[in-house]
């Protein structure tokens, strides 16, 4: 692989980088940019989510330790690596800048490379570190979301990129054997302690005031910045366990977020901001294909509890609302039914009932106490894990949280079967194509009595 003209100092990103020690960081990204290049699928698959294709035809090609000719704007530390991919007689080429362990992305460091990008004719820089994002295209700086600069930045956590790295082995979807060995490598690399690749794992220090707050009885301020700083973890959070539940499931779990929210994360804080006080509850949903409805979860800090459940509707070829039950129940095959509860909507302005899935199971019947002649519409099959005095500690939470929600999907949820309207049959009255036509429709016309 020959270094580009337009660099005056980088080598082809190595699998086995010589340097210090204590170079931990120059490393990880070495070897993780070497496969992006070397594992065909690994690296269509990355760069897909920043919206480059990578097509059969395409040349990828990685570099590190990079320093551009005639460079204009100086920096004191220099760019990570460089991808650039050539298709035909186009070239994408992407800034790489990535973090390693606890240590964070800088805004200034960030703005200088963008501006490296803009005099070098770059499309867009792409950083990577333990910091989790929604989706790469919002990143997790809020500065960086707020630049002025016509850059693009992207952003994979970690997590992320390891995550991609399992998918594609326990799916079977590297078709080179070879590649296939090299990309297990990696993820044998990666999930090493010396990596420094981690999940989300503790709340921040404002999560304990939050819950002082509310358990004495307090209203949340509107500027609360306790609050914000509370919501940005909780997103880091929702991220880190919708890649949780992605390796679990081996398939892509995502939030499912409005479209609004999904495109701006500060009018996503403003919306979840506004309810949280207004609740007290941090909730999220996680849609988990092929399931029978998205994952609810919600974090009550009122209550300390967390709650995880499911939606489903009713089925409408049931008459009685037992019947409908019934038909749940059968589904529900898990004997851990302590903190299991199923809560019950109704037409109209008839109010939602709540009852214990175990106090179901001995008497079905019991759900038509005092809606005689209604029928349930829709179940909310839900597990209510009341966490005490965990559910305010920093850690605790988001390890019960990571405890309690995959148990759910587990134990429950992947077992639930939304119900279908049947299709529509072929009357007895009408088996054949004579029946209907217009000779016969005249006949049953006739025949039918006037009133």
């Amino acid at each position: 692989m020959e270094r580009p003209n337009y660099l005056a100092q980088g080598e082809a990103a190595r699998l086995f980088p010589v340097l210090a020690t204590t170079s931990k960081e120059g490393r990880t990204t070495s070897i993780v940019l070497a496969c992006i290049s070397k594992v065909e699928e690994f690296g269509a698959e990355l760069l897909a989510t920043v919206g480059q294709r990578v097509g059969k035809r395409s040349r990828l090609e990685t570099f590190t330790e990079i320093v551009f000719r005639n460079e204009k704007t100086k920096v004191k530390d220099r760019p990570d690596g460089l991808i650039v991919v050539q298709s035909g007689t186009k070239e994408w080429r992407a800034l790489v800048e990535a973090k390693i362990g606890n240590a964070e992305l800088g805004f200034e460091q960030v703005e200088k490379y963008r501006e490296i990008a803009k005099e070098q004719g770059i499309d867009c820089v792409i950083t990577i570190s333990n910091q989790f994002a929604t989706t790469p295209s919002n990143h997790p700086l809020e500065e960086v979301r707020k630049s002025r600069s016509k850059i693009p930045v992207y952003h994979w956590s970690w997590m992320s990129v390891l995550t991609i790295t399992d998918l594609l082995l326990n799916k079977e979807g590297v078709a080179d054997e070879d590649q296939g060995l090299l990309l297990n490598e990696l993820r044998r690399f990666l999930t090493h302690e010396s990596a420094g690749v981690k999940g989300f794992d503790r709340m921040p220090p404002e999560w304990s005031e939050i819950n002082r707050l509310v358990s004495a009885g307090g209203k949340i301020p509107a500027k609360s910045n306790e609050a914000i700083v509370v919501l940005d973890a909780w997103h880091q959070e929702t991220r880190d366990l919708s890649l949780i539940l992605s390796r679990q499931t081996e398939t892509i779990v995502e939030e499912k977020l409005p479209k609004k929210h999904r495109n701006d994360p500060l009018e996503r804080r403003k919306g979840e901001l506004s309810a949280l006080r207004e609740t007290c509850q941090l909730k999220t949903i996680l849609r988990i294909p092929g399931a029978a409805a998205p994952l609810e979860i919600v974090a009550d800090i009122a209550r300390r509890t967390i709650d995880i459940g499911m939606t489903l509707r009713a089925p409408e070829d049931r008459v009685s609302s037992k019947a409908r039950i019934n038909w749940l129940l059968r589904q529900l095959k898990s004997e851990k039914t302590d903190e299991l509860f199923v809560r019950l909507n109704w037409p109209g302005r008839s109010e939602a009932t709540q009852f214990s899935i175990a106090e179901l199971m001995v008497d079905p019947g019991i759900c038509e106490k005092e809606k005689a002649g209604l029928q349930v519409l829709k179940f909310q099959v839900f597990m209510a894990r009341r966490l005490g005095g965990k559910f305010t500690q920093q850690t605790n939470f988001i390890k019960e949280l990571e405890d309690v929600v995959p148990l759910f999907y587990r134990e429950i949820g992947q077992n639930l079967s939304e119900w279908r309207k049947p299709a529509p049959r072929i009357k007895p009255d009408r088996p054949s194509s004579s029946d209907v036509s217009v000779a016969a429709l005249q006949e049953e016309a006739e025949d039918t009595p006037e009133e």
